[in-house]
Formats: structure tokens, C-alpha cells, sequence
């Protein structure tokens, strides 16, 4: 399917508003997450890591009292602390993402007409 663009013309204005409508904007979005699929992607993202499946392979092996060989708080407190650190990292490099995607959208641009 090809776009059409139309010149600024007011007899073509309500082509170019129909036109137009089946096409998206302009609009930069580099952020990977929002309010609502923050935690669900983060973990997911998280545990394709090997190191974080080991860790939580002892929490789980620990919650069985044949095997249990710490504290079943004192396992999962590595495993906790590696992923709050890297879910606050993640948040705020998507928010910079954010802000730096706001300033760019919302910049003005000059339209040169012939």
C-alpha cells in the first residue's frame, strides 16, 4: 500500500484527513516497558540469566526440609538483592529513555514549503 501526501492545500484537506488516518505518527518510543508490564517482562528478562536460575534453584531445593541446608530467608536473600539491584537499574535507564523520547517528540521542527 502506498502513502499519499498531500501539500497544504485547503481543497485537498479532507483527503489528506482520510488519507492519513490509516497511518501511524511520528512519535519515538525506545522504552521497553510500562507502568503495567514493568515487573512481568523485568523477571522474565531476569531469569534467562543462568546465574539467577541457580540461585533460584537453591530457594526452591531450601523450601524442602530432606535438603534444607540455610535458612530458607537466608537463600533467598542473594537472589532478592540481585534482582531488586538490577530492576532499579532497568527502571531508571527506561526512564531516561522516557524523558530523552519526550524531549525529542515534543521538539519543533521547521517544514519548508515550495
Amino acid at each position: 500500500k502506498w502513502r499519499i501526501v498531500f501539500p497544504n492545500n485547503g481543497r485537498q484537506q479532507k483527503d489528506w484527513q482520510q488519507a492519513s488516518a490509516s497511518y501511524s505518527g511520528n512519535r519515538i518510543q525506545t522504552t521497553k516497558y510500562t507502568w503495567f508490564t514493568f515487573l512481568p517482562k523485568n523477571l522474565f528478562e531476569q531469569f534467562h540469566r543462568l546465574g539467577n536460575l541457580y540461585f533460584l534453584f537453591l530457594v526452591v531445593l531450601n523450601w524442602f526440609p530432606q535438603v534444607e541446608v540455610f535458612h530458607r530467608e537466608i537463600t533467598m536473600l542473594p537472589l532478592l538483592v540481585v534482582l531488586l539491584a538490577s530492576m532499579i537499574k532497568d527502571a531508571t535507564e527506561d526512564y531516561r529513555k522516557y524523558r530523552f523520547d519526550k524531549t525529542i517528540n515534543f521538539s519543533k521542527t521547521r517544514v519548508y514549503d515550495k
